[in-house]
Order: structure tokens, then C-alpha cells, then sequence
């Protein structure tokens, strides 16, 4: 499409030749003389006077470039606006493959494309436009919402609800059993029953092979927008707020309480029944094992606040210098030492 056609849809300003032929997206040091690129990130500003792309999604005030510049307040966003005008997911056509297995009991609502080897238990309902892929499988009593898309093994144990507009991608396990066990007169470990279900609000996804387990009694909860990463795991009784990111491999034991808007970066860790305020970030690696208050953000194992651990970090970068420092200094007193002697 044209460069100004591309404007419209995305609500940008443009500043150049609206009459560019646009074919595709691509990251800044990539992006060819057919496709846009995007600067949301300062560091990278000096990349946009030397790419070869059509135009360049910038914020309204950046510089002047010699190359047209699409102007919008969040710029990477626009990008994915931008991506989605250009990719096409595949297509599933409305349908019942013959390998699926659907109980009768079952409420599959219309328009549904139901892969093959799908098996879908009792009491199971199901909301319109919903793509199961091959071999998703539906525990009994299973409820999910509009625009449901599960992609290939993922799995949805008993009595679980999720809301509208959810995705679920490949093996994710949604309400497997919680690491719940007891020891008996024996010494022996013997398994807690694992009754509560889990809940997902609105518009939450999650990625692959991540794990969301039930809860002993109650339920684990995910709020509406949320976001789980790879290989996360969210423990049993768990509840988390709206719109909160939980990156590639973080772990949430057991009872953990997360808040709002908080950003939990890769393989992060919280300990059982602690809760994490609104607006807390969590840096990569980072473990906290106590209640962390809304709008911090923590680093370090243990975790505490962010600029401290800068600090330290920095002098510990520094330390082979000191040593060295400190080793003349002792070589010049003793010197000065054995003169005077």
C-alpha cells in the first residue's frame, strides 16, 4: 500500500512522499527501501539517519530526517498496528474435524473451528468464534468465552473459566494440579486434593508451556490483559491483577498476590503468600521473599530497591581497580616504612 494510505489506517502523521509503495515491516538496521521501521527507543535515534527503509515511525517531536517519518505519540505500538496490516495469521474455517471427540453434554457456540484430535468433556461450554487447534483438550465443566484460540496440545483442566478474548498457546496447561502434599503418620508425602479452579479475566494470554495451576481451595486468579511469558508458573491459590507482565521463566509460589500493572522480568522469582504492590517491576533474575509495596522497582537476590543494587553493582565492578589501588598504596607505605627504618 502507499505510504499515505498506510498514515490513514494508522492515525500517524505523515511528513515525506506519501506516494511510497510499502510492502512490509522490519526492525530499523533491517527494514529495506519498501518497508517501515520504528525509533521508540532514544538509543537507537541515530540509526534512523542511516536506515534504508520507506519511512519511519517516530514520536511528534522527533528530529526532521531526510526520510518520510510517520508521526504518532507511541510510535511502537503503530509498529504493531502496522504488522498486523501486513502479516496474515492462517485462516480456520468454521467446523467440527471427524477425529474430534465433543460429548454431547457439551455447548459449542457458533462459528467454532474444532481441529483434529480435539477432545472436549461434559458440560464443557464454549463461546462463539472460538479456534480450538489440534489436540487442545477440555476437561468436564470447562466455561470459555468469545474469540477463544487455543493452538496445538494446549490443555484446559476441570471447572476452569476463562473470559473473552483469550489465547492460549501451544502446551500451555491451564488448572493442572498445585504442588499441594501433606505427611502422614508414616513420613510418607500424600497428595492434597487440589479443588479450586482457575479463573481468567478478559484478554489474557498465554505462551507456551506455561503453567497456571489450580488452587487447593478457592481459585488461582489472572486479572483481564495480563500476560504470561514461556515457561512461567504461577502456583496454586495465586492471584494476579490486570495488566500485569510475567515474563519467560518467572515463578510465583504458592498464595502469591500480585498487583496491577507490574512487570515481572525474566526468571524472576516471589515467594509463597507474599504480595507484590501496583506498579512494581521486577528486574531480570530478581527473587523477593517479602511484601513488596506498589511503584518499586527491585533487583538483586535478595531483592531490594533498584537504584541501591545499581550502586552496588557499580562498586563491584570497581573492585579489582580499588584492590590494585589499595595494593600500591600498601607497597608505598611499606617502602616509606623501611626507608625511615
Amino acid at each position: 500500500m502507499k505510504l499515505s494510505e498506510l498514515a490513514l489506517k494508522l492515525g500517524a502523521e505523515l511528513r515525506g512522499n506519501g506516494d511510497r509503495e510499502v510492502t512490509g515491516v522490519r526492525g530499523i538496521e533491517e527494514a529495506g527501501p519498501t518497508e517501515i521501521t520504528f525509533v521508540a527507543n532514544p538509543r537507537y535515534a541515530a540509526l534512523a539517519r542511516k536506515t534504508q527503509a520507506a519511512a519511519i515511525l517516530v514520536e511528534p517531536d522527533f528530529a526532521e530526517l531526510e526520510v518520510p517519518t510517520l508521526r504518532i505519540r507511541n510510535p511502537y505500538h503503530a509498529f504493531s498496528q502496522a504488522l498486523g496490516l501486513f502479516y496474515q495469521a492462517p485462516r480456520y474455517e468454521p467446523g467440527i474435524h471427524p477425529t474430534a471427540v465433543v460429548d454431547a453434554t457439551a455447548k459449542v457456540g457458533p462459528n467454532a473451528h474444532i481441529g483434529a484430535y480435539v477432545v472436549i468433556g461434559p458440560d464443557v461450554t464454549i463461546g462463539p468464534n472460538a479456534t480450538l487447534l489440534p489436540h487442545v483438550v477440555l476437561y468436564p465443566g470447562v466455561t470459555v468465552g468469545a474469540y477463544f484460540f487455543a493452538h496445538a496440545h494446549a490443555v484446559i483442566r476441570e471447572h476452569c473459566v476463562l473470559g473473552d478474548n483469550i489465547t492460549l498457546e501451544n502446551g500451555a496447561i491451564i488448572g493442572a494440579d498445585g504442588f499441594g502434599f501433606s505427611k502422614n503418620e508414616l513420613g510418607h508425602w500424600t497428595k492434597i486434593p487440589q479443588s479450586g479452579p482457575v479463573i481468567l479475566g478478559d484478554r489474557v494470554d498465554v505462551q507456551a508451556n506455561a503453567c497456571i495451576d489450580r488452587a487447593t481451595v478457592g481459585a488461582t486468579e489472572v486479572g483481564a490483559g495480563s500476560k504470561v511469558d514461556n515457561l512461567v508458573q504461577v502456583g496454586h491459590g495465586s492471584r494476579i491483577g490486570e495488566n500485569t507482565l510475567l515474563c519467560a521463566q518467572t515463578g510465583l509460589a504458592g498464595s502469591s498476590i500480585i498487583g496491577n500493572n507490574v512487570i515481572l522480568a525474566g526468571q524472576t522469582g516471589v515467594a509463597g503468600h507474599c504480595s507484590v504492590g501496583d506498579g512494581v517491576i521486577l528486574t531480570a533474575q530478581s527473587a523477593v521473599s517479602h511484601d513488596i509495596p506498589p511503584g518499586k522497582m527491585i533487583s538483586g537476590s535478595p531483592g531490594f530497591d533498584n537504584r541501591v543494587w545499581l550502586r552496588a553493582v557499580t562498586l563491584f565492578e570497581r573492585l579489582p581497580e580499588l584492590a590494585k589501588r589499595l595494593s600500591r598504596l600498601e607497597r608505598a607505605v611499606g617502602a616509606k616504612e623501611e626507608g625511615e627504618s
